[in-house]
């Protein structure tokens, strides 16, 4: 009796000890348990949206010329400094006038002999007609008489046209401001001898207000027309250079006559005024025109999406919580979020933080944003 006790005790260890061997065996074949990854969402919504659409564009005046010398001469005054403020009219170069001076003196003198001359031969027609009346002169005389009238008058209105002309020089050899507005650095001294018409002095240009130029795609023609019939407030503003907002607003101005046949691009020019001078001619920025969307549109944190080789994609979540990838169309962007033009539906829950450690069809727990 005893050692049949002790034989079933032995076989029951022994089937202990194999049943946990079993156990160890499943354990080792089992595989590890999958991966869940935590991250943030966002469920995609509609609105109206306030769209910031940002243009290249380049600072012009509205008024520009260049200054150049109309008389030849040695310049002898500059009474401007260079990239001063300057009036209309106000004097900026001077021209050595010594010879121009005695020109229009000489041309006076010139002018009141021709008139001395003229009056004298008009007398002695009307003295030879008098005669004449009376048979007391040949008529031939009188013929003569009024020949002579006619070349003094003509001699008259030659001497009046060189006086015009000396007068005309002895003004140009001042020259002054066309407009109100600002010059360059002076590309000539005190002097230097210039030559009329090819000697450049300096450049104005208007500065208060002020224009900025851009391109637009000649879809968008209809939407700036309507911005500048409406003169939108706030519609319209500039980023400067060094990535800081103009503070004041602009409006549109002009648009050009015609639409580029190469590109398809219409220029279009926005004015702004520009008190504090901080827009000068020749500054590159971005135009920044804010318009409303004609209907709502679906929206997404721009966080939200993966561009890849310019492809753009987003992940949303299955009712089974797996993380599905879809390529997306994006529209305009504003603050922090973007426009969806297609792959999305109102509704969808899309992961915006998170992406970079998931892949498609990988399970997520969810936490909205």
């Amino acid at each position: 009796m005893k050692s049949t006790i002790s034989f079933a005790a032995s076989l029951t260890v022994f089937a202990f000890f194999l049943h946990a061997c079993g156990n160890k065996n499943n354990t080792n074949q089992a595989g590890p348990q999958e991966k869940i990854v935590p991250v943030t969402t966002s469920v995609v919504g509609s609105e109206i949206v306030t769209a910031i659409r940002n243009f290249p564009a380049t600072v012009v005046a509205l008024n520009e010329t260049e200054l150049r010398a109309e008389v030849s001469g040695y310049i002898t005054n500059i009474y401007v400094s260079d990239g001063a403020s300057v009036s209309k009219g106000q004097r900026l170069y001077e021209i050595d006038r010594t010879r121009y001076v005695a020109e229009v003196d000489q041309a006076k003198a010139n002018l009141n002999i021709a008139e001395s001359n003229y009056e004298r031969v008009k007398k002695d027609v009307e003295r030879y007609k008098t005669l004449q009346a009376k048979d007391a002169i040949a008529k031939q005389t009188v013929d003569y008489a009024e020949t002579d009238l006619n070349n003094q008058q003509a001699q008259v209105q030659g001497a009046r046209a060189a006086l015009s002309t000396a007068t005309t020089n002895l003004n140009r050899s001042v020259i002054t401001a066309p407009f109100a507005g600002t010059v360059g650095i002076s590309m000539v001294r005190n002097g230097a001898l210039v030559s009329a018409g090819t000697t450049l002095l300096n450049t104005i240009s208007s500065t208060n207000p002020i224009a900025v130029e851009f391109q637009i795609n000649e879809k968008e023609i209809d939407r700036i027309v309507d911005l500048q019939k409406n003169k939108a407030t706030n519609a319209i503003k500039v980023t400067l250079p060094n990535g800081t907002s103009y503070d004041e607003p602009g409006f549109i101005s002009t648009m050009d006559r015609a639409v580029d046949r190469n590109t398809g691009t219409l220029k279009v020019r926005a004015t702004f005024n520009n008190n504090q001078q901080k827009l000068r001619v020749g500054m590159n920025l971005l135009l920044n025109i804010s318009t409303l969307s004609d209907a709502e549109e679906l929206i997404v944190p721009y966080k939200a999406v993966v561009e890849q080789l310019g492809v753009y994609n987003v992940f949303t979540i299955s009712d089974s919580s797996t993380a599905v990838f879809k390529e997306v169309k994006l529209g305009s962007k504003f603050e922090d979020k973007v426009v969806i033009t297609s792959g999305l539906n109102a509704g969808d829950v899309v992961i915006v933080d998170g992406a970079n450690s998931i892949v498609e069809g990988g399970k997520v727990s969810t936490k909205k944003n």
